[in-house]
């Protein structure tokens, strides 16, 4: 029974069906989402300080996202009125609109996500949840209640999942100004040795493990 209650999707999962309220009205996720990228980003609380920054930044990169084809979506176990209310007070104080709807958990849909944890208090935490268009679990993310997110960074790790997928290569470190290959990307390491040679007359290599291309 513990291990239900606490248990979460991992890499490479399908995420899973919710039924769920929010502020745009009731929702199917992921079947609303249905053949889009989504980043579900959970928060502790509404009219709480470092979420109320966090909510900024998501909505300052709204467009970002949607360049990418990506939806946003937040969520935490504040009723839908909450969120409304609090939705209205940015909106009013910092004048920014916020323009993804934000579900309304309870605690059943927040352990299935594995966002409660008996050691961080009732509240969710800060999760990140990239989401594929085939529904797939492609990126997670924990924050403590303490800390804010970069939200720099779920943009970038976006863009490299889908170079990644359409270009069949993996992304460095810090990409795309990496320390040793700045914005190149690395090719897959060979499958035999005959490609061995192929691959250091084919592309930069540091060695036949290490080759590297531009995009």
């Amino acid at each position: 029974m513990e291990e239900s209650k606490f248990s979460m999707p991992l890499l490479g999962d399908k995420f899973p069906e919710l039924k769920v309220a929010t502020s745009h009205g009731p929702m199917n996720v992921p079947g609303d989402f249905a053949g889009s990228w989504f980043v579900l980003f959970s928060h502790p609380a509404d009219f709480t300080p470092v979420c109320t920054t966090e909510f900024v930044a998501f909505q300052k990169r709204f467009d970002a996202f949607k360049a990418l084809g990506v939806k946003l979506i937040g969520m935490s176990v504040d009723q839908v009125f909450s969120h409304i209310k609090w939705i209205e007070w940015i909106k009013e104080k910092l004048d920014v609109e916020i323009q993804y709807p934000i579900i309304a958990a309870n605690d059943a849909i927040a352990n299935r996500l594995g966002l409660l944890h008996p050691g961080k208090g009732t509240n969710t935490v800060r999760a990140v949840f990239v989401v594929d268009p085939n529904a797939v679990v492609r990126l997670m993310i924990y924050y403590p209640q303490e800390i804010g997110r970069n939200m720099d960074e779920i943009v970038r790790a976006v863009k490299a999942l889908q170079i990644a997928d359409k270009n069949k290569v993996a992304v460095p470190a810090g990409w795309p100004e990496n320390e040793l290959i700045k914005d190149r990307v690395i090719v897959p390491p060979p499958t035999n040795q005959a490609d061995i040679a192929k691959r250091l007359k084919d592309y930069e290599c540091f060695d036949w493990w290490f080759c590297h291309k531009k995009l």
